[in-house]
């Protein structure tokens, strides 16, 4: 949906500029320089509505440069998402209205999101935008976890991370990621009684959900050159790097960072409302995401 609204978003900006510089370069009444004042006075009468702009002309005119101002915003500096689901709990929660960064890794056509220029390097541990590899017209939202050329494992819940292995240079031993309990999670928040921790990913730290009843098989992941490993911060309720591979550098949108509005959505069976209607609005989320 978010590439069809960029395509549109191009194409009435095309439309209208094109509309409003035809008209000005061939179809605007020219004033010559010589007519004097007397003259153009005398003309008033006569020429009241012919030389007016057509209506379609002046929508154009007034359009355009919110139109292009829009296109300009959100293709390259800042495009708003919605959290739909839980895979990014207790980080994200579902009502969370996000701001993702466009130019934080590169510069992007709108249309064919080929990269114009690179402007930054994805970094272990932030949350990134991206296509789905398997259905690029969906979003999906998780954090980075393995870089080019890492080896991941995830073994009883645990992240161990191998970095690449220099040429002709023994390979480094696998680390794993630093984890500090949290005690349990909010159930009305979260849904569930669940298992918090303070893992640090890189230089940032961030909390996850594990479910103690539920038992994974140990896997191993060697990431490709050009392709990035995330994960959800809800562990054992993500859909991500284990189950469907990686992230092409290709497919990335941008970085999250910053929660601008968060709304709830919490109903009663009797209540008549329809459930996309907010209930309320959560003002503590408001601010940077972690």
């Amino acid at each position: 949906m978010a590439t069809y609204f960029s395509i549109i978003l191009v194409a009435v900006s095309v439309v209208t500029g094109l509309v409003w510089l035809a008209y000005a370069l061939f179809f605007a009444p020219k004033k010559g320089s010589s007519v004097s004042a007397e003259a153009e006075q005398a003309n008033v009468n006569t020429t009241d509505g012919v030389n007016e702009m057509p209506a379609f002309v002046d929508f154009c005119k007034q359009m355009f440069p919110i139109f292009f101002g829009v296109m300009i915003f959100r293709s390259f500096i800042y495009e708003p998402f919605q959290i739909p689901s839980g895979s990014m709990f207790p980080t994200l929660l579902v009502g969370d209205f996000l701001l993702v960064e466009k130019f934080a890794y590169s510069l992007k056509d709108p249309v064919l999101r080929k990269e114009i220029v690179k402007t930054g390097e994805v970094k272990r541990g932030e949350v990134i935008v991206f296509k789905y590899p398997e259905d690029e017209n969906v979003d999906f939202i998780k954090r980075v976890v393995g870089l080019p050329g890492d080896t991941i494992y995830y073994q009883s819940k645990q992240i161990y991370i191998q970095s690449p292995c220099e040429t002709s240079t023994p390979c480094p031993p696998r680390v794993a990621v630093d984890l500090k309990s949290m005690g349990r999670s909010n159930t009305e928040k979260h849904g569930d009684n669940l298992a918090m921790f303070s893992e640090k990913l890189g230089d940032i730290q961030h909390n996850i959900l594990r479910n103690p009843r539920r038992i994974e098989a140990a896997s191993t992941h060697v990431v490709p050159q050009g392709h990035y490993f995330v994960m959800g911060d809800n562990r054992d309720n993500s859909a991500d790097s284990r189950v469907w591979g990686f992230v092409p550098e290709e497919n990335i949108v941008g970085k999250a960072v910053f929660i601008w509005i968060s709304f709830e959505f919490e109903r009663k069976d009797e209540d008549f409302l329809p459930t996309f209607i907010p209930t309320g609005i959560r003002f503590d989320r408001v601010g940077a995401i972690h």
